[in-house]
This record gives structure tokens, sequence and C-alpha cells, in this order.
């Protein structure tokens, strides 16, 4: 069965970020809609949500297999509640959380600090959000 936007949106929302409260889930949500909107570097050549979520190699809830061991958390098992299609709703309504900027990625680094840039310097850090840390595009992520 092939899901719709907004539930593959829901569901990325619920797989990637159920446990950092709402504000974490809007910023896993704007992450996602400032890829399918932005005019520049890799993620223009995307266009829609589907094409973002399922870039290889973008987001673990759609990997098969994460560190040599079956995935058990994807978006394909998770069930998301109202909570999360509102959240989805919200950002595809063009909803922005100011503080987190355009940030194009996120990763939790697993220690109480977050690097000051992504990795191959494309990204420049913005806040941390409970466990995830959110980066900004550097000139260097026009490029890609």
């Amino acid at each position: 069965m092939a899901y719709a936007d907004i539930d593959i949106l829901a569901r990325i929302v619920q797989c990637e970020a159920g446990g950092e409260g709402e504000t974490g889930m809007k910023a896993v949500a704007c992450v996602v809609m400032n890829r399918v909107n932005i005019t520049y570097g890799e993620y223009a050549r995307l266009h829609t949500i589907r094409a973002v979520i399922y870039q290889e190699g973008q987001f673990d809830c759609v990997r098969e297999v994460v560190g040599g061991r079956y995935n058990t958390q994807t978006i394909y098992n998770m069930e998301p509640t109202q909570e999360h299609y509102d959240i989805a709703s919200w950002a595809i309504a063009g909803n922005r959380l100011t503080n987190l900027g355009f940030a194009l990625w996120y990763f939790n680094p697993y220690q109480p600090y977050c690097r000051q840039n992504f990795p191959s310097e494309v990204g420049e850090f913005v806040i941390r959000i409970g466990r995830h840390c959110f980066y900004n595009p550097t000139e260097y992520y026009a490029e890609t």
C-alpha cells in the first residue's frame, strides 16, 4: 500500500522524534519541508515529501538495516496518532519553528553537546532540541 504524503510525514515524525515532545517533532517536520522547499543544492532536485523521505541514506526510519542489524523501528510499523497528523499538516501548510532557521539536517550525537559543523561542513549548528542537534546550510551546501 502506498502512503499519501501526509501519512509518510506523520510516520517519519513519529519514528524519528516521537519521544522528543511537540517541539522536537515539529522540528523534524520542518527539516523535511525545508528540504522540499529549498531552491538550491542537492535537495532542490527532490521537490516532494516522498522524494525527500525516501532519498537513500537520509533517514534511519526508512532503512531496513541500521548498523548491520535489522531495523525494527521504521515508518512501516508506526501507528501515527492525531498529534502526528496535526504536526504533519502544520508543516505542510508552511508553518516553521522560528528558532530552527532553515535547518536541513539533524542528528542525535548521543552526548551532551553538538558539534559546530555538520559532517563535511555543509551545515552549521543552529539549535539543540531535545536529543537532536539541528544544522542550517552553509555556502558549501550550495555546491552539492
